[in-house]
């Protein structure tokens, strides 16, 4: 890994951080002063979600920019923070790095570690004594941002709940309650209950995603993956019915059917 150079680093931070400050002062941008903490949030989490897509997308120039502009939403946070006086960008520097070497110990002290779990496990301890051991621990539940998209928040609860040891023994465990709740799901449709079918298919969407934690992944990235899978694939079918002359507004649900059957067949052709 490449030495990191200092005086680089710190130019181009200071250069962002004036930026900033200019933007927000005298004969700044009227819009940029007129900012605050609840009206720049909702920018926050938009630029988080455009880095999500740069990386999916495999650009490494998008990436790159849009690292930048998530890291300018943060350095804005922390100037109106500094304005307030309550705290300045070098000390959210400084905690998290006292954060990660404290989170750390078997890199930055002698503690030793055998596997990635221990290391999960340490963690979660560390964490609990950071707070002193205070709170009860289903509170480190409560912790979960309640702002997270409802699959990542569902993920990251039954993986908190996992570390106090309240989980599945296994994959054939959840698969096996996933099926449990796919069977209650079919009998409130079978009686046409509008408020159980609501409860049962919420029960079945956390049990997916348990049962997708079991599996090494995460139910968000899955269904952003299938979001834009079923994309390209209703483009493809669009296309398909051009090719045939018919245009997507006037095409029948069966036309519709058998080219989006058609680009399914293609797409497995294709796979090597």
């Amino acid at each position: 890994m490449k030495e990191i150079d200092t005086n680089r680093l710190g130019r181009a931070m200071g250069d962002l951080l004036s930026l900033v400050r200019r933007l927000r002062g005298p004969n700044g941008c009227p819009w940029d002063a007129k900012q605050d903490n609840h009206s720049i949030k909702v920018y926050l989490i938009e630029e988080a979600y455009e880095v999500l897509d740069a990386i999916e997308n495999a650009s490494s120039e998008e990436t790159c920019g849009e690292l930048g502009d998530l890291l300018f939403q943060i350095i804005f946070l922390a100037a109106l923070a500094e304005e307030n006086g309550e705290f300045d960008f070098v000390e959210v520097v400084k905690k998290i790095t006292a954060k990660m070497v404290r989170r750390h110990p078997h890199v930055f002290s002698d503690t030793k570690v055998s596997s990635v779990d221990q290391v999960a496990a340490n963690w979660a301890r560390i964490k609990r004594e950071e707070a002193n051991a205070k709170e009860p621990v289903s509170d480190s539940l409560n912790h979960v941002p309640n702002g997270l998209p409802a699959l990542l928040r569902a993920h990251r609860l039954s993986e908190r709940a996992a570390k106090t040891g309240f989980d599945w023994t296994g994959r054939q465990e959840i698969w096996k309650k996933v099926l449990e709740e796919v069977e209650e799901l079919s009998c409130a449709i079978a009686v046409d209950d509008d408020q159980a079918v609501k409860e049962e298919m919420g029960d079945l969407f956390f049990s997916l995603v348990n049962l997708s934690r079991h599996w090494g992944m995460n139910a968000e990235d899955l269904l952003r993956s299938a979001n834009r899978k079923f994309l390209k694939r209703f483009e493809r079918m669009e296309k398909h019915l051009n090719q045939a002359g018919i245009s997507l507004e006037k095409a029948t649900a069966s036309q519709m059917n058998g080219a989006w059957e058609a680009v399914k067949r293609q797409a497995k052709i294709k796979q090597p």
